[in-house]
């Protein structure tokens, strides 16, 4: 009795083994089949009868030839691995197998084979294989990313220069060798420093150590220094290269020659001089013309013998008065070439000498019926400068704006003062500025005015005089509407 229980008891134990080895079998992701000496297959999980849409029964205790396609046998010589194993008792090295089962897309594996031993002898052979289709696809697909990247990068226009956080060169591409005369393996590991010119060196490094820890790309115009000791002007964009949300291990650096475009800045530069010159020389001609024009007939009057005393008097005036207006003509286009000699400059409360000018074309805009109104700070705001030549601009520009509101109107003056900087603003309601002319009304000689009434020369003075007071001015205007001119000025 106890005999017939032992072996019940033997053979459930043998049952639940083999369950719990078949379970674990199928829970492996991987495909594994189990091989005997004859070549046949004991037992395959359920991982390799899906992958491979067979039965169990139309799997286990068949022939391995009948499993696997004779030609990925004889393609791959698994039966010659298989007995190697048999015969040595080792696992062979991992190879790659391709296989596609019926109706299905092929698939990849990375199979290996490992004997089942016991006590010292080799019974079966197990056959364990990975699918690994979709991370070979992944590969590829990194792999053909990284070679248009470095296709894209190789075949840029611009310098792509890649550096680790202390500034040395990591990659140079094609541009660079090209702009720069320096193959990369002359580069490579060398700090990026090297190439640009001395003065800008401690520049160079605090912008890339500050680099390490910004989110934002930075812009900056270095010259680059070439292997033949030429300078060429670049503009760059340095971008953090990150790994993960913050930490820095790197830069890019992106940058264009700006050869070509300061050429054709030249260029345009001269162009605009030269139309410029053309401008003010026939501004100069038409000006001066004028005058010339009244003392030349002045003169011929007087040659002639049979004239009133009264009319001589009346051509000697006319002359003097051509004189005069030439000689202003030529004083203004002075102030405009050279506004100040700057021996004169001094601290001035601009606040007053806003208020001052304001008093002085009082009556003119009473007279216009124009309302005036002034905000100026109550402290002093101290600025160096010439102020007969300051006073001289604000003056220009209050009485054009009264002369551009003929049928009244409010001029608003406002003084303040930002940072480091005094800003007066003179805001007016008349005519405005049409949109053509906006950009042209600082160039000497253009004006709008009546023939007679303006010789084009007072907006060219006061940009003249605030450019050469470190300052700088410019104007809003819509046409039908009024115009706010803004000067603004180095404060202390």
């Amino acid at each position: 009795m106890n005999t017939d229980r032992w072996e019940i008891s033997s053979r459930d134990s043998l049952e639940r083994h083999e369950k719990l080895y078949t379970m674990l079998l199928d829970a492996i992701p991987s495909s594994v089949l189990l091989i005997d000496r004859e070549m046949r297959i004991v037992s395959a999980n359920r991982n390799f009868l899906e992958k491979s849409k067979r039965s169990k029964s139309d799997t286990v205790g068949h022939p391995l030839e009948r499993v696997f396609p004779a030609t990925i046998l004889e393609r791959m010589d698994i039966g010659r691995r298989i007995r190697q194993v048999f015969r040595e008792n080792r696992p062979t090295s991992g190879e790659r197998l391709t296989y596609r089962a019926p109706a299905l897309p092929m698939r990849v594996y990375y199979y290996i084979i490992l004997p089942f031993s016991w006590e010292g002898a080799v019974e079966s052979a197990m056959l364990l294989m990975e699918d690994v289709t979709e991370q070979i696809r992944l590969s590829e697909d990194v792999r053909r990313l990284e070679r248009h990247l470095a296709s894209v990068v190789e075949c840029a226009n611009d310098i792509i220069i890649s550096t680790d956080t202390e500034g040395r060169i990591l990659s140079w591409n094609r541009a660079a060798e090209c702009i720069s005369g320096y193959a990369f393996d002359e580069t490579k590991g060398k700090y990026f420093v090297e190439y640009c010119t001395e003065d800008r060196h401690q520049e160079v490094r605090s912008v890339l150590a500050e680099m390490n820890t910004r989110q934002n790309s930075v812009m900056a115009e270095w010259d680059l220094l070439t292997k033949t000791g030429d300078l060429i002007p670049v503009y760059w964009v340095l971008s953090p290269l990150k790994e993960g949300p913050s930490q820095s291990v790197g830069l890019v650096m992106v940058g264009r020659d700006l050869t070509e475009r300061r050429k054709l800045e030249m260029q345009l530069l001269q162009s605009q001089k030269l139309a410029a010159l053309g401008v003010m020389a026939g501004g100069i001609a038409h000006e001066i013309r004028n005058p010339l024009a009244i003392c030349s007939s002045g003169a011929q009057f007087l040659m002639e013998e049979n004239i009133t005393p009264e009319f001589r008097k009346e051509c000697a005036h006319k002359i003097h008065a051509g004189i005069q207006r030439a000689s202003v003509i030529i004083e203004n286009l002075l102030r405009f070439a050279h506004p100040s000699a700057r021996t004169n400059v001094a601290l001035i409360d601009l606040c007053s000498l806003v208020e001052e000018t304001r008093t002085l074309v009082a009556t003119q805009a009473k007279i216009q019926k124009i309302e005036v109104g002034c905000s100026a700070l109550r402290e002093p705001v101290m600025i160096p400068g010439v102020e007969s030549l300051l006073q001289q601009v604000f003056m220009n520009l209050f009485l054009n704006a009264i002369n551009s509101m003929p049928d009244g109107g409010r001029l608003n003056i406002s003084v303040e003062k930002k940072g480091n900087e005094a800003v007066v603003r003179i805001a007016d309601t008349g005519t405005g500025i049409h949109k053509a002319d906006i950009d042209k009304i600082f160039d000497p000689f253009y004006t709008t005015s009546p023939v007679g009434k303006g010789s084009g020369l007072g907006l060219s003075i006061c940009y003249s005089i605030v450019r050469h007071h470190f300052g700088s001015i410019e104007v809003e205007s819509t046409e039908g509407r009024g115009s706010t001119f803004t000067v603004t000025l180095p404060a202390f």
